[in-house]
């Protein structure tokens, strides 16, 4: 007698007694309830329909200018506009927020503070020294004033 066809991978499969069985293939975790197995079909059938809408404008021989996407419109709205419904304040979210929006306001008016404290130390010292150099036009040059410790200097150049 010869014998039959080969098996097939999934029935020439057998459990391994060292190995766990993933949760794909455990019956336990795909055998769905008549409940869980109606709403995945719903599902599905939303997605095809999608799908199929989508495939129909973008083989269109008229195409519009913008081809819209359905699943990713929805997508974008749940992420943008739709968020409330989904967002729970929680103390972490709290936290994180007051972090985002105070932090730097804080740590920038710390580290302005610091320099500004430093750099009036320095003056009180006469450690500081100002490098301020204005000029401007008069009649017959240039006129440069230069302003170093606290002492003003004003130089004429002519322009000769």
């Amino acid at each position: 007698m010869a014998p039959g066809p080969p098996l097939s991978a999934a029935e020439a499969y057998r459990p391994n007694r060292f190995v766990s069985l993933p949760a794909e293939l455990d019956p336990d975790t795909y055998d769905a309830s008549p409940e869980k197995r109606r709403a995945e079909a719903e599902r599905l059938a939303i997605r095809a329909r999608l799908k199929r809408q989508y495939q129909l404008q973008l083989n269109n021989p008229n195409p519009p200018a913008i081809i819209e996407d359905p699943a990713l419109l929805r997508w974008a709205y749940a992420r943008t506009q739709n968020v409330y419904p989904t967002f729970r304040p929680t103390p972490k979210t709290s936290f994180l927020g007051a972090l985002f929006a105070l932090g730097p306001l804080i740590f920038w008016a710390a580290v302005f503070k610091v320099h500004r404290d430093h750099k009036e130390k320095l003056i009180q010292e006469g450690a500081h020294i100002f490098s301020i150099q204005v000029n401007w036009y008069k009649e017959y040059g240039i006129v440069t004033v230069e302003v170093l410790k606290h002492e003003c200097r004003e130089k004429t150049v002519n322009s000769d």
